[in-house]
């Protein structure tokens, strides 16, 4: 059955995450006014409180779920510290909710190098100019920045930054969330189990 046409309750039949997962982004590509791959990412600091800031999916399949940052940046050393991570994507257009938690892999460098290649040309110059998460004297400073690495790299291809890479959460569960009427909301939470998952409906 397509996904993408059960109701609300009918969703928790689905024998396993990454098709419902799609059809969900899907649907949510289709009704979301902006970013519908935007994501809150939780990471953990080095005296153990927790982080949490929104970035943008940029591919999932079976081995996880996808995104790119300056791994020297607060998410970037705190991900490399702990190597755990959190996902939650919310739909409003929707009333969808999915949480995905897991350890994380860095991605490899030919996917680093082909996903900084697509980007457009103003981003990969940012990635350079910007010292992402760290004090900024002025909005000036990171505009001279900028004009330096354009004139740097007026011409040709630009180099991916050796502190710039992406992550990949490899889930250890995923869980969707539906509202429903009175709150009385559809849960259902996937657990990885061998080389499967287990499902389990959950209160609301």
């Amino acid at each position: 059955m397509n996904e993408r046409t059960l109701t609300s309750g009918d969703f928790t039949e689905s024998p396993e995450p990454f098709e419902l997962f799609a059809a969900w982004l899907e649907d949510a590509t289709a009704s979301e006014i902006n970013d519908p791959n935007a994501v809150a990412l939780a990471t953990v600091d080095k005296d153990g409180l927790p982080n949490v800031r929104m970035v943008l999916l940029k591919g999932f399949d079976q081995a996880g779920f996808v995104f790119y940052t300056n791994c020297e940046s607060a998410k970037g050393t705190e991900i490399l510290s702990s190597m755990k991570a959190a996902m939650c994507f919310y739909w409003k257009s929707l009333r969808r909710q999915v949480r995905i938690r897991g350890p994380v892999e860095a991605v490899s460098t030919a996917e680093a190098d082909a996903y900084y290649a697509s980007r457009p040309r103003g981003s990969r110059i940012g990635a350079w100019a910007s010292k992402q998460s760290r004090p900024l004297e002025s909005r000036f400073a990171l505009e001279k920045a900028v004009a330096e690495y354009t004139a740097r790299y007026a011409i040709g291809e630009i180099p991916r930054p050796a502190y710039w890479s992406g992550f990949r959460i490899v889930p250890q569960s995923i869980e969707f969330w539906h509202d429903r009427p009175f709150r009385l909301h559809d849960r259902v939470r996937f657990t990885r189990a061998g080389d499967g998952w287990e499902k389990t409906r959950l209160y609301p």
